[in-house]
């Protein structure tokens, strides 16, 4: 059991193993403070959190359940890396007319606006490129052949898929389709909207955190803001800014993590779908401040694949950002 200091382990919340289809460990509650609750589970290769103020364990216990049960829902339904889910069932039926639930399709509306309102960087058929690039530590390189290959099956024009008619999908063979660029942050909202749902007949306060992807409900129930650190890029364990967060969400993307060195060149995780390669002139992490983790999510990765115009692109939005070229 991990200790977690100025915390009180309270209990492991054990749930219906047929609700945790990745097998994840059992969430774990703590105590921060009086009516002040801290529940930490896994999801989407993420160290995730649920942080509540409310005076009824009860409560607290029963909106957390629900909560990471919708998470783990939906990181199997669309995970590429699960059996028997949305995402293979997809990819086993090319050349297909295929009838999408009303998830599925609100998801593909989202990838077709955000598409579109990015001039094509935001592909959700592109994640066929990872074939080609390997962020394992090594500086191995694909090569541009090897690129120019998977190029030929990218592209949202290139699916059977139209507005007019958004659940059905015909998905050419050899496409894929990738909802890992919204899939977090998509969970961080919906998680967002139980605990509120199940919490709605008492005074409470919420903020979810997946893997640095977080959404409130509002402020605290002092009245004091969220205190939210952005993680300095060369030392995980230290925060470079404090935001006070009130209301709504904040996304980070990064490469502080996964990259590639080659010639004194860093290629960030953060691949172009229009040319298949990795950017080498983006910021080292963007934080965007939106009204949902969606959204957030969106536009902080839209900034990072406008390289060197990243700061440009994040002050045409009229949002608050924070932005690290360096530590």
């Amino acid at each position: 059991m991990e200790f977690i200091e100025g915390m009180e382990f309270i209990k492991e919340l054990i749930l219906d193993s047929s609700l945790n289809p990745s097998r994840h460990p059992n969430p774990t509650l703590w105590r921060e403070s009086l009516n002040a609750y801290h529940i930490k589970f896994d999801c989407m290769a993420s160290n995730c959190s649920i942080l509540i103020e409310c005076e009824y364990l009860d409560l607290v216990i029963s909106s957390a359940q629900k909560a990471i049960i919708e998470a783990w829902r939906i990181e199997h339904k669309f995970s590429r890396y699960q059996q028997n889910n949305t995402f293979s069932d997809i990819h086993s039926k090319p050349d297909a007319i295929q009838k999408l639930d009303d998830e599925t399709t609100q998801l593909m509306l989202f990838a077709h606006h955000a598409f579109h309102a990015s001039e094509g960087l935001f592909d959700i058929t592109s994640g066929i490129l990872r074939k080609a690039w390997k962020f394992d530590g090594s500086d191995n390189l694909p090569t541009q052949k090897v690129i120019d290959t998977l190029l030929t099956k990218v592209g949202w024009n290139s699916l059977g898929w139209d507005l007019s008619e958004p659940s059905l999908l015909t998905l050419p063979s050899g496409m894929e389709l990738d909802f890992g660029g919204i899939g977090k942050e998509y969970a961080v909202d919906k998680m967002l909207n139980i605990c509120r749902f199940t919490l709605s007949k008492t005074k409470a306060a919420i903020l979810i955190n997946c893997g640095g992807d977080l959404a409130c409900s509002g402020r605290r129930l002092n009245g004091e803001s969220w205190k939210v650190g952005i993680e300095s890029i060369n030392d995980h364990t230290n925060a470079k800014h404090v935001i006070a967060l009130s209301s709504g969400a904040l996304a980070t993307s990064g490469d502080s993590r996964r990259f590639l060195i080659k010639d004194g060149v860093r290629y960030s995780h953060v691949l172009n779908p229009i040319n298949g390669w990795a950017l080498t002139d983006a910021p080292r992490s963007v934080t965007v401040a939106a009204p949902t983790c969606v959204n957030a999510g969106i536009l902080s990765t839209l900034a990072l694949l406008q390289g060197a115009e990243a700061n440009h692109f994040l002050e045409s939005l009229n949002m608050p950002y924070w932005l690290s070229i360096s530590d």
